[in-house]
């Protein structure tokens, strides 16, 4: 794997990549963007961080080959924060933070990074996210980049909206997904990048107001660029 470069070409081989997505609607649209490219392997992770954590540590540790994988992607729907990621526009992670994972206390929420327990924040492959970036800017696709939450329970109210937003600034995303996936790449020492595609704003839950077909279209037009940027 070349980073410096931006690239993950092996010398040895092509790269292959494994891109975990939470539901069917989900890989689907995603392989019809891949439109049959080689070195691409979609896989359900389920819905939930513990779901993906333990389906994409399995597809990770029962590969024959123990360096089958040069990168680990978290790919799907979500929501936008209000300002930052519009519907129908790209998502794509400096972070993938489990945004719930902590205690509660009178001075507010603690992280596992707050209590001593280690960190609930895996970073992004940053050059690969910047060469993404970079190629939905030349399709003309509205994106955006910053940190992704991952959340057992999907906010629902203004009110926690807007405390995730001052909890973690910047922050662009929800989703399920994403931490769970993200470490387990990290545990077997794989790179990892989480695309969302926005199909409702983080707040009150108003689903009729959702466009979950424009997100799915958004994340097939942002999946067909990855061939060509992870080549």
């Amino acid at each position: 794997m070349d980073f410096e470069n931006n690239t993950i070409s092996n010398t040895s081989r092509s790269p292959r990549i494994l891109i975990m997505t939470a539901v069917e609607a989900e890989r689907e649209a995603i392989l019809r963007g891949l439109d049959g490219a080689t070195g691409f392997e979609v896989r359900l992770a389920g819905v939930g961080p513990i779901a993906s954590a333990v389906n994409t540590t399995t597809i990770l540790a029962s590969s024959a080959d123990a360096a089958a994988y040069d990168l680990v992607i978290s790919a799907g729907i979500g929501g936008g924060f209000d300002g930052v990621a519009e519907i129908g526009s790209i998502v794509i992670a400096t972070d993938i933070i489990a945004a719930d994972l902590g205690a509660e206390s009178p001075e507010g929420f603690l992280s596992l990074d707050k209590l001593g327990f280690g960190s609930s924040q895996i970073k992004a492959e940053a050059p690969l996210s910047n060469l993404l970036k970079q190629a939905v800017v030349r399709a003309g696709l509205p994106v955006c980049t910053g940190p992704i939450l991952t959340l057992s329970t999907v906010t629902g109210t203004a009110s926690t909206a807007q405390s995730l937003s001052q909890r973690i600034p910047g922050a662009a995303a929800e989703a399920m997904e994403g931490y769970g996936v993200a470490l387990a790449a990290h545990l077997h020492r794989l790179p990892v990048l989480e695309i969302r595609a926005i199909s409702n704003a983080v707040g009150p839950r108003q689903r009729e107001l959702w466009k979950i077909n424009d997100a799915l279209s958004a994340l097939e037009q942002a999946c067909s660029l990855l061939p060509e940027v992870l080549k």
